[in-house]
C-alpha cells in the first residue's frame, strides 16, 4: 500500500520531481521531465510497479521529517531502539544529468538498514535490463531509450526481479546512494560528489528563497508555497505544471483521477500575481514568456492546457495494469480537456499580459499583436456554450465564470490601450464590455437565491463566481455578491471548508461527491477581504492552513469526514492560492493598503 497523500514530501531539480514517503519509499518519479513516464509509480499502485525504499530494517520507534531550512532538502530521521538515522534525499539543480542523492546518515547509536530498488520504466510496467557497469562502479538498469544508474559503496545484490542491500550506519557515518538518469543510447552519465552536491543544492535554494519580498504573516508558509511553486516549474521554458502527479483521485475511491502533470492557462493570472508580489519577477516573466509561445498561432485553436514545452496534443489514455490509488481507477496518462473549448482561458491571458505590463515586466513586442487577434476572435465566440473552468465532460453550456472571463478579456484589453498607449478599436471592444456585462446580470444571477449561478437558467451554484469580485466584475459592497456570498455559505460549505460543485446536483456517477476544494475555500476568504470581512477571511485561512501537511504541502481537495487531502499533489493552484490569500490578509490589516491581489486595477 502507498502511504496517505499528506504523508509524502516532494524533491525536484526545476525539470522533474519525485514524492518520497513518510516511510523512506520514493514512490513516484517521472524521469527525466515531469511528462515524462514514471520508473516509480508505486503511488499508483505497489510495490511491484515501482519503488525505491530507504529504512531501518528493525522496527522504528518514531519518525520525524523536516525540509532543511527554507530549501527543498527533504530530512527524516529515524529512530529505533538501537539507534537514530537522518535520511536526507534530495535532487542537485540539474546539471549534465539528472540525479537523485540519498545520504543515510548515522546520529546515534548504530542502525541496521536495508534498502530495495525496484525500477519499473512505462508507469510500472517495463522491467528493465539491470548489469555492472563496465568497470564495476556502478549498476545501470536500462529499458528501450531509459537507462537509470546507481552507485554506492553498498554492495548490492539481485533478488527476485529487486535489488537490495543491507547495511550498518554507526553514530557520524555517512553512507551515499546516487541514482542518475540518462539516454540508453548515450554514454553512461558520470558520477557526481554526494557532498558537494548537498552543498550546491542547499546554496541554490537559499539563495533562491532569500530573494522573496514577502514580509506578512504565516511567512513560513508562503515561502514553501512559492518554493514548490518553483519546484513545479520546468525551467528551459518556463512552464509551471499544475501538479507532479497523475490520477491521485478528487475523491477516494472514485473515478475522477486526471493527469495533471501540464500547464494551465487558467492559473495563469494568479500565477503571475503570486509571483510579482512576492518579488519572483525573473519567473514571473518566465512564465508570461511561455504563455505567449504556448498561444501564438490562431486563436481559434488555443487550448486550456499545454505541455511543458508548449506541446499541444496531450492524448488521454488508460494505464489499465495499474490499480490505482487505493483502488481508485482508472489510472489517466494524458488529458482529453486539452481539446474542450473554454472561454475562461482569452480572459486569463489576456489579463495576464495586462498585470505583466503594470508590473512593468519587459514584454514582446509580440504581445499586443497576440492580444488583438485574441480579442478579434473572441469578438465571434463568447456567446457560444463552453465546457467551463472545471473541464466539464459532456454537452457545453453557457458558464456564468466564462461569460466573466470574456468580460475580463476585453476589459483589460481597453485598459491596456488606455493607460499604455496601445492601438486597438477601442469603440468595438467597449461596446462588447457592456453587452457581455448586461448579459450576465440578466442570465447568469438567479433571483430567487439572490446569487449568481453556474450556468445561464440553472439554480445550481459554483464556486468560480466568487471570484467575480476580485476580477472586478461587481465591487464587493453589491448586493448581487453579497448574496452570493451567502449563498455560498448556505449551499457550498461543508464542514467549514468550499466545495467547488453544487452538492444539490443530481449525477449519474456512483460517488459525485467530491472532496472539498482548498483554493475555492481560498477565494472565499478573498472574497470576505474585498467585502472587508477580514476575520472571517482569516478564520478560512487558518482552517486551510490547518491541513497543511507537516512539510507545509497541500493537494488539491480535502475529505473533511476522512480527515485525508485527496487530488493531486502537491497542487499548484492551492500553494498560488495561499500566497494570494495570505497578501491579500497582510495588505487588508494595513488599512490604508489596497489588497495586493486585486485583479481588476
Amino acid at each position: 500500500m502507498s502511504c496517505r497523500i499528506e504523508d509524502y514530501g516532494l524533491i525536484g531539480d526545476c525539470e522533474t520531481a519525485a514524492l518520497v514517503g513518510r516511510d523512506g519509499s520514493i514512490d513516484w518519479l517521472c524521469w527525466p521531465a515531469f511528462d515524462c513516464d514514471a520508473c516509480f509509480a508505486a503511488l499508483l499502485g505497489n510495490n511491484r510497479h515501482g519503488r525505491w525504499l530507504i529504512s531501518p530494517a528493525e522496527a522504528v520507534v518514531k519518525t520525524s521529517r523536516r525540509y532543511r531550512d527554507n530549501t527543498l532538502i527533504l530530512e527524516t530521521r529515524f529512530e529505533t531502539e538501537s539507534g537514530t538515522v537522518d535520511l536526507i534525499d534530495f535532487m542537485p539543480p540539474r546539471g549534465n544529468a539528472s540525479d537523485i542523492v540519498r545520504l543515510v546518515c548515522g546520529v546515534k547509536g548504530t542502525v541496521r538498514l536495508r534498502m530495495e530498488l525496484i525500477i519499473r520504466f512505462g508507469f510500472g510496467a517495463d522491467i528493465p535490463w539491470v548489469k555492472k557497469s563496465a568497470d564495476g562502479s556502478a549498476l545501470l538498469a536500462i529499458c528501450g531509450q531509459d537507462m537509470v544508474v546507481l552507485r554506492s559503496p553498498v554492495e548490492t545484490r539481485g533478488q527476485d526481479l529487486t535489488t537490495v542491500a543491507e547495511f550498518a550506519v554507526g553514530e557520524g557515518e555517512i553512507v551515499p546512494f546516487v541514482m542518475t538518469y540518462g539516454p540508453s543510447h548515450l554514454p553512461v552519465p558520470g558520477p557526481i560528489d554526494p557532498a558537494q552536491a548537498l552543498q550546491d543544492t542547499e546554496a541554490f535554494w537559499t539563495e533562491w528563497s532569500s530573494r522573496c519580498t514577502y514580509e506578512g504573516f504565516a511567512r513560513n508558509l508562503v515561502l514553501r508555497s512559492l518554493i514548490v511553486l518553483k519546484a513545479l516549474t520546468f525551467a528551459p521554458t518556463g512552464g509551471i505544471v499544475a501538479a507532479p502527479t497523475t490520477s491521485l483521485p478528487e475523491k477516494l475511491g472514485g473515478q475522477r483521477n486526471w493527469d495533471y502533470r501540464y500547464c494551465w492557462l487558467r492559473d495563469a493570472t494568479f500565477t503571475l500575481l503570486a509571483l510579482m508580489n512576492s518579488g519572483y519577477t525573473e519567473e514571473a516573466l518566465a512564465w508570461h514568456n511561455w504563455l505567449l509561445r504556448a498561444a501564438a498561432g490562431a486563436p481559434a485553436n488555443m487550448q486550456i492546457m499545454y505541455g511543458i514545452m508548449g506541446q499541444r496534443r496531450l492524448l488521454e489514455w488508460e494505464a489499465l495494469w495499474l490499480p490505482g490509488y487505493e483502488g481508485a481507477q482508472p489510472v489517466r496518462v494524458g488529458n482529453a480537456a486539452h481539446a474542450q473549448l473554454q472561454l475562461d482561458v482569452y480572459g486569463e491571458l489576456i489579463d495576464a499580459f495586462h498585470q505583466s505590463r503594470v508590473a512593468k515586466l519587459q514584454l514582446d513586442d509580440a504581445s499586443w499583436s497576440l492580444e488583438c487577434a485574441v480579442l478579434e476572435h473572441l469578438a465571434e465566440e463568447w456567446d457560444r456554450p463552453d465546457h467551463g473552468i472545471w473541464e466539464r465532460r459532456g454537452e457545453g453550456r453557457h458558464y456564468v465564470f466564462s461569460k466573466v472571463m470574456t468580460w475580463v478579456a476585453f476589459d483589460r484589453g481597453i485598459k491596456s490601450a488606455q493607460k499604455f498607449g496601445l492601438k486597438a478599436p477601442l469603440g468595438k471592444w467597449l461596446l462588447l464590455r457592456e453587452t457581455i456585462h448586461r448579459d450576465v446580470c440578466a442570465k447568469g444571477f438567479d433571483r430567487k437565491l439572490n446569487s449568481f449561478v453556474e450556468s445561464y437558467g440553472s439554480q445550481l451554484l459554483d464556486a468560480s463566481v466568487l471570484l467575480l469580485p476580485a476580477v472586478g466584475f461587481l465591487p464587493p459592497t453589491d448586493s448581487r455578491i453579497r448574496g452570493t456570498l451567502a449563498a455560498t455559505e448556505q449551499y457550498l460549505m461543508r464542514d467549514g471548508f468550499v466545495m467547488r460543485h453544487d452538492p444539490r446536483e443530481v449525477s449519474e456517477e456512483k460517488q459525485p461527491i467530491e472532496g472539498a476544494f482548498l483554493a475555492c475555500t481560498l477565494w472565499l476568504a478573498d472574497a470576505y477581504v474585498l467585502a472587508g470581512e477580514v476575520e472571517k477571511a482569516q478564520t478560512l485561512f487558518d482552517r486551510v492552513i490547518a491541513i497543511a501537511n507537516d512539510l507545509g504541502l497541500l493537494a488539491e481537495e480535502y475529505d473533511a469526514v476522512a480527515g485525508r487531502q485527496t487530488g493531486n499533489f502537491p497542487q499548484a493552484l492551492t500553494h498560488i492560492a495561499l500566497i494570494n490569500t495570505a497578501h491579500n490578509l497582510s495588505a487588508a490589516k494595513r488599512a490604508a493598503e489596497k489588497p495586493a491581489v486585486q485583479r481588476s486595477k
